[in-house]
């Protein structure tokens, strides 16, 4: 089985921990391809910043689509992932969508975690497109500054865990969801400091993936998420182009 792992970041730093925290799962049979976007911004917090990502990663995945079995979108707002899944025969799995439904699977609310107040916005935004407001007890963030996005999840530690613990005593959360691409493989460190199940969204999108590439489901033909009428393009790369075109 051959999963690809698509970071819209720039970062090659949250490509690793992604990486790292998603081989710890995955089954010895799988073959984890890991990508990071070819342009855009090093961590995206904003939804300018999430469309472009979007775009870097509808690119490789156009690109690479014919060679796996399933995909995952490795940002935590889910860039592109309706698109995707409209346009491409394979599942694709966004990091957001599997921590927050693995999370509704081990507890009644969960609470999503992160490191900036930036990305408050967008997450409750990408709460709402997935359908889980009532599932979800809040959106906790950090305020302040870091030092760099390879090594947030190092440097905010005690402050995440800390956040963690209020939205279980003040937001009755059952669950905690770290939420964003640099926390990837935090939850190993830090879940014997959180007195409820921790979910990491990189662990739990590897996992999914996997589920749903045994289960074969078919492409659908009918339905909202059917592949689009062919059209033509102008300026797109050429794999992207020809997806768009109706081929390959």
């Amino acid at each position: 089985m051959n999963i690809l792992l698509i970071n819209p970041n720039t970062s090659v730093e949250i490509t690793e921990k992604l990486s790292n925290a998603a081989s710890r799962v995955k089954s010895d049979g799988t073959n984890l391809i890991c990508e990071t976007a070819r342009y855009g911004v090093p961590y995206i917090s904003t939804r300018s910043e999430a469309l472009i990502g979007g775009t870097a990663m509808m690119e490789i995945l156009a690109e690479k689509h014919d060679l796996i079995d399933a995909a995952i979108v490795a940002a935590f707002g889910d860039p592109g992932l309706g698109a995707a899944r409209e346009l491409f025969d394979v599942p694709v799995v966004g990091l957001a969508e599997a921590g927050m439904l693995t999370a509704c699977m081990l507890g009644g609310r969960f609470s999503i975690v992160s490191f900036s107040e930036t990305l408050r916005p967008w997450y409750l935004e990408c709460v709402a497109w997935h359908r889980l407001e009532a599932r979800c007890a809040s959106v906790r963030t950090l305020t302040g500054g870091f030092q760099s996005i390879g090594n947030v999840q190092e440097e905010k530690e005690d402050l995440l865990v800390a956040l963690a613990q209020a939205a279980i005593t003040e937001d009755d959360a059952d669950v905690i969801v770290l939420a964003g691409a640099p926390l990837a493989g935090l939850a190993q460190k830090v879940r014997g400091r959180i007195p409820v199940p921790v979910v990491d969204c990189a662990e739990a999108a590897m996992a999914q993936a996997e589920t749903l590439a045994r289960l074969n489901v078919r492409a659908p033909i009918e339905g909202s998420f059917r592949r689009p009428v062919a059209k033509p393009t102008v300026g797109m790369s050429s794999a992207l182009a020809e997806r768009i075109a109706g081929a390959r």
